[in-house]
């Protein structure tokens, strides 16, 4: 017989994998940025439309806040931390959908290796370029991919859960 207890640490202990997983590759991929690319330097990738570079992010997405004077990096923080709390309980909770689930450890992976990057060097480490011709996609980090990956699989999982809770 399945003991449930055990199933449910089992999942648990499943997306804490998977956020430190994710953790662990925007990590190792920004220390091999510094290690490689020189600062404000572009490497081209496929020419005309990815480059790796290595630039700096004080503030948050499309560097929002990034001229304030430093307060910004608690504030960030602090966010960072009050949604990974509300992610991991919902989590634990059973609140979301298994697609929800993974998008939430793919949240919280994402937002405890920015504030890594805020509080080690207080600012982030971006390094993706994307661009046409002229126009620039703001460059990002692993982090930043998996937080948005995370959301749109969490917009996925609220249309499934709303289609379960309409049928039922």
């Amino acid at each position: 017989m399945i003991n449930m207890k055990e199933v449910s640490w089992f999942r648990l202990w499943s997306y804490a994998l998977l956020a430190a997983l994710v953790v662990v590759a925007d990590q190792w991929s920004k220390l091999w940025v510094l290690d490689h690319i020189v600062f404000n330097w572009r490497e081209p990738v496929i020419e005309g439309f990815f480059d790796l570079t290595h630039v700096y992010n004080p503030g948050a997405a499309f560097s929002f806040l990034a001229g304030a004077s430093g307060w910004q990096k608690y504030l960030f923080a602090g966010l960072a931390a009050v949604v990974t709390l509300y992610l991991a309980l919902g989590i634990r909770s059973g609140k979301f959908g298994r697609l929800g689930d993974v998008a939430a450890a793919m949240i919280i992976g994402g937002a405890i290796g920015n504030v890594i990057d805020r509080i080690n060097y207080g600012h982030v480490i971006d390094f993706l370029l994307f661009y046409w011709n002229n126009r620039y996609y703001p460059a990002f980090n692993v982090a930043d991919s998996f937080i948005c990956i995370g959301a749109v699989l969490f917009v996925i999982d609220g249309f499934c859960q709303g289609r379960r809770d309409q049928a039922t």
